[in-house]
């Protein structure tokens, strides 16, 4: 730590994208909380709103559609004691395959800017990628009841939209904490970011349910309203106190700008993108398969559970919000501890960052498939279909810390562009999820048809889980590092030699 209370002598050829608009005066204002931890906490609040935004269409939508009307509902469970309350059906007679449609539009536009926004960010600054990225998604939250007023068709189009602005907020997000996160806090910060949004489920689906239920601002539409001034509050506050790079912030201090640059000094970003050593890179595959499987179960759930609980285990629409949320209570919980265990592991070298990548990783889908078949063999037993699915998201959690990170563990420089192409593809279990929901599902609504959903999630989750544990890494990649290599810490050193992945 001696580097930290050196002067700043200000940013080298070798700094990357600090242009002069970056760049601010050796004598810097000096804040008592270190300004990294400030960019932590509002890109948490960032995720927070913009899954808040991403779910409140899958309760809205419970309480928008007529399900007397539209819904073949058998097999499924006894009423729930006070479910009677919940009289109120909605105003549009769209069946499973619409709804499914509707649902899955949103990654129809959030597929297309994952690459581009990783790009993008990295190769100009994160912060105004991930912050206009939200605000589009904002301002089209705002216009929700609208667009469903006209058509579905207009709905579908406008989550469209709203997935194109939402696309670049993961690839932007790691191209931030390239610059951000000193190596041996990444899993750290990176879990506390990215848990922002499990925490925006959690706390938004019981809200979001007891506005669905009210009358304040026409029910529903409530819903897609507070849920878009949140964003538009939370947009204003990014503007003022994140900057893309550490040199760029005007109040960090001088020992913490020197504590960042110096652990990050040898991995520097090479401005051009090495893509055919990428999409030939083994461990960069190991990530996108990995993104792939543990999505499916994340995004069924994610679209689908406030239908499951109404229609099978026949929880009323103020109840399906508060259970819906609980899996994502567990789930961010999960995210922050494992994000802290595996960093304190690999400080105490206890494990390389492979092995610790692999251990969370392993864990986090075995745990989901053995939860998810739970779900579907408890039948009516509400207390153990409700507990398996809390486990279930749970589980999800305890892989930020295995693949979501590890963009930044095989190559730094480059995680925005990895994240792009890993969650390129780990998209489309946002559409194909909801849409195999919806083929089982369309018909009747029953406990078989569920149960086919959750194990088609648990062997995916299996999947993935052998394809990161044979063939994942935690070293840097060699046409990741700099041209000019410097000496890396020791900690990472001693892994470089002891690991036998390439």
């Amino acid at each position: 730590m001696g580097d930290a209370r050196q002067s700043y002598d200000g940013p080298t050829e070798k700094d990357p994208l600090l242009s002069s608009v970056d760049v601010v005066s050796p004598t810097r204002r000096r804040c008592s909380i270190p300004i990294r931890y400030v960019v932590t906490f509002m890109a948490f609040l960032g995720f927070f709103n913009v899954y808040a935004m991403r779910v409140n269409l899958s309760v809205g939508l419970v309480a928008m559609v007529n399900y007397t009307d539209t819904v073949n509902v058998t097999d499924a469970c006894p009423e729930r004691y006070n479910s009677t309350k919940d009289t109120k059906e909605g105003p549009y007679d769209w069946d499973s395959i619409i709804q499914g449609q509707i649902l899955a539009s949103f990654f129809y536009g959030y597929i297309i800017t994952q690459i581009p926004g990783g790009f993008i960010a990295g190769r100009y600054g994160a912060k105004w990628v991930l912050g206009l990225g939200v605000l589009c998604t904002t301002i089209l939250t705002l216009l929700t009841p609208l667009a469903a007023s006209i058509s579905p068709y207009a709905l579908m189009a406008l989550r469209v939209l709203e997935g194109l602005g939402e696309g670049v907020t993961y690839p932007s997000a790691h191209a931030l904490f390239a610059r951000w996160s000193p190596p041996l806090e990444r899993s750290t910060l990176m879990s506390i970011t990215y848990s922002g949004s499990y925490f925006g489920t959690a706390v938004f689906l019981p809200i979001a349910g007891l506005l669905c239920s009210s009358d304040f601002l026409g029910g529903w539409p409530a819903v897609f309203y507070i849920s878009g001034v949140m964003g538009l509050v939370w947009f204003v506050f990014w503007c003022l106190l994140v900057s893309s790079t550490p040199a760029g912030h005007w109040l960090i201090s001088e020992e913490e700008l020197r504590l960042i640059t110096s652990s990050l000094e040898n991995k520097q970003v090479v401005r051009d993108v090495p893509w055919k050593s990428i999409f030939t890179s083994i461990p960069v595959w190991a990530i996108v398969v990995a993104n792939f499987c543990g999505n499916w179960a994340f995004y069924t759930l994610l679209t689908d559970l406030p239908t499951y609980l109404k229609n099978i285990l026949k929880f009323d629409i103020s109840q399906n919000g508060i259970l819906s949320s609980l899996p994502y209570l567990a789930q961010w919980f999960v995210t922050v501890l494992s994000g802290y265990l595996a960093d304190l592991m690999r400080r105490r070298q206890l494990l390389t960052t492979s092995a610790t990548r692999k251990m969370f990783n392993s864990l986090g889908f075995l745990i989901q498939a053995c939860c998810l078949v739970g779900a579907g063999l408890a039948g009516c037993n509400v207390t153990i279909a409700v507990a398996c699915l809390i486990g279930t998201t749970a589980a999800c959690g305890m892989t930020m810390a295995g693949y979501t990170v590890n963009h930044l563990d095989i190559a730094p420089g480059y995680a925005g562009v990895l994240m792009g192409i890993s969650n390129t593809v780990g998209t489309i279990p946002g559409f194909l999820g909801p849409s195999v929901a919806s083929f089982f599902t369309n018909k009747s609504q029953d406990k078989q048809s569920w149960m086919k959903i959750f194990v088609i999630a648990a062997v995916i989750a299996i999947i993935g889980m052998v394809v990161f544990q044979l063939f994942a890494s935690g070293v840097q990649q060699e046409w990741a590092k700099d041209k000019k290599p410097k000496p890396i810490n020791s900690s990472e050193e001693s892994e470089a030699k002891s690991s036998v992945e390439t």
